[in-house]
């Protein structure tokens, strides 16, 4: 058999053609329409790992707003809750104040009625010394309320400051003398000689009647007065007692 090397070529060109024409129109075309769909088949993975991602996004956030909700109801539950609790402490201390507010109200009301009771009996009850004074005293001689008060009243003078005593060395200076009747001459003089004996210097005395004295004698002049009286000591006695009283619990 002979080889016919024309042939062959022709063949072969034929061949090389025809593979050249698949390439060019069918293998390429077709590749191409592979590669296409893969890549929209990679979209498409894509696409659903993308909405894949968007959906776990939203379902997180859904959680989230769910959890934030729920955290937000037990928020305003207990706030609701505290702010009731707190309404009612403090209604109960309003209604507590009040309560304490009006118990004072009555104790003070009822301090001061028993006060003002304690005040008018210890007013009637100095009346009614000052009275039995005054009967007691009428029954004693009469120079018994004068005579007997002298010295307690120059007592009493020479206790003053030496300032208030100089006071009453300065010229001009009236003393008034009060006594519970009028005085004899020989009472006027035992007094003003007592008082001139105190200060050292003559005096002018002026002398005034008071019976409210009862017994005694009172001293009084511009800055000073000095008290020797049945009334002073019943008055001080009364003071005395009402000072305890208060300090008593």
């Amino acid at each position: 058999m002979a080889l016919d090397w024309w042939t062959l070529g022709l063949q072969t060109l034929n061949v090389l053609v025809l593979i050249w024409l698949l390439s060019r129109f069918l293998l390429k075309p077709i590749a191409a329409i592979i590669a296409e769909r893969q890549q929209a088949a990679s979209r498409l993975l894509d696409d659903a790992a993308t909405a894949k991602d968007e959906a776990r996004q939203i379902r997180d956030a859904a959680e989230q707003a769910r959890a934030e909700a729920d955290r937000q109801r037990a928020a305003a539950l207990h706030k609701a809750e505290h702010d009731a609790d707190l309404a009612r402490r403090q209604r109960l201390q309003e209604a507590g104040a009040e309560i304490e507010r009006r118990h004072q109200q009555a104790q003070e009301a009822l301090d001061a009625e028993q006060q003002m009771l304690q005040t008018a009996i210890e007013a009637r009850a100095g009346q009614l010394a000052l009275a039995i004074a005054d009967k007691l005293m009428q029954r004693l001689p009469a120079s018994a309320r004068v005579e007997g008060f002298i010295d307690g009243l120059v007592e009493g003078l020479e206790t003053l400051p030496a300032e208030t005593r100089q006071t009453l060395s300065h010229p001009g200076v009236s003393l008034l003398l009060k006594v519970p009747r009028s005085l004899t001459d020989a009472e006027h003089g035992a007094c003003s000689a007592a008082l001139q004996r105190a200060l050292g210097h003559p005096l002018k005395l002026e002398v005034s009647v008071d019976s409210g004295l009862i017994a005694g004698l009172e001293l009084e002049t511009e800055h000073a007065a000095v008290r020797n009286s049945l009334r002073a000591d019943l008055a001080r006695l009364e003071t005395e007692m009402t000072l305890n009283d208060l300090q008593r619990p």
